[in-house]
């Protein structure tokens, strides 16, 4: 009986000392109710597709036409394109396909760009939003109000005496300009209402726009490029699509060269979506 009040001291002890840990335990001052911060959600796509493999050979024919006239060989070696080098092909992948023809030269590449936020408050699609916003402003739109000259829609003015196009921003670094008609009258029998500056466009992805540039470096062809540029959740898809006349005088038709460049930009689109 003269050892009970030691033990009864020793309860004591453990018990204060266990009291004592769920004080400093930071999980017992919370208090019940309080607001608890969740990671913003992560976007849609985790991945990225296989860039030379995203367009159809039949869409490539119909883009390249110098190829279907090429060896059996040298045609493949055409539809196969040439891979973007990339050093993270979850995040960003290209190929580039050219073709030569007699009357002139097609160049059409892709870029997929998956956007990864690395804040836990910004989601992945909001941070999407914001690259896709800066590839839109570089552009450079034209307004429907207040029109120049150099925006003004092919089959409406000629290019300037030079040859030259007004650069302004466009979403690669791409001199851009709104298309220049041609002289000779390639683009006749066009609506003369429609708009084929810059612009948004609609039903193609999130949000998209379509650049137009006319150039021309000293004595050589003017080049147009049609560049289309979407964004479908995190993903950013960019399409560029060029013809260089073999003939100085001559001028790409902006009609054609932008109604593949959007369609090809759609397929891209439903494949993604599929």
């Amino acid at each position: 009986m003269a050892y009970v009040p030691g033990v009864a001291l020793l309860v004591a002890l453990v018990a204060g000392c266990s009291a004592g840990s769920d004080a400093d335990d930071p999980a017992a001052d919370s208090k019940p109710g309080s607001p608890t911060v969740s990671a913003a959600p992560p976007g849609k796509y985790r991945t990225l597709p296989e860039s030379c493999s995203a367009v159809p050979r039949s869409t490539l024919k119909d883009l390249l036409p110098g190829a279907a006239d090429l060896p059996q060989e040298q045609q493949d070696k055409v539809y196969e394109g040439t891979a973007t080098v990339t050093y993270d092909t979850d995040r960003k992948v290209g190929c580039r396909w050219k073709s030569d023809a007699p009357d002139a030269s097609r160049n059409l590449s892709i870029d997929f760009e998956r956007v990864v936020s690395y804040d836990p408050a910004v989601s992945d699609d909001d941070r999407a939003r914001e690259v896709y916003a800066k590839k839109e402003d570089a552009a450079a739109l034209p307004t429907s109000s207040g029109v120049t000259p150099s925006e003004t829609p092919s089959g409406s003015a000629s290019a300037s005496a030079s040859g030259s196009s007004t650069p302004s921003g466009s979403p690669s670094g791409i001199s851009s300009a709104s298309p220049s008609a041609d002289p000779s009258g390639s683009t006749s029998g066009a609506d003369p209402d429609e708009d084929l500056r810059p612009r948004l466009l609609d039903g193609l992805g999130d949000a998209a726009f379509l650049d137009d540039a006319l150039t021309r470096a000293g004595s050589t062809a003017q080049r147009r490029t049609v560049s289309v540029v979407f964004r479908t959740s995190n993903v950013i898809v960019t399409v560029q699509y060029t013809e260089q006349p073999a003939r100085v005088t001559e001028v790409p038709d902006s009609r054609e060269l932008q109604e593949k460049a959007q369609a090809l930009a759609r397929k891209l689109d439903e494949a993604l979506s599929d």
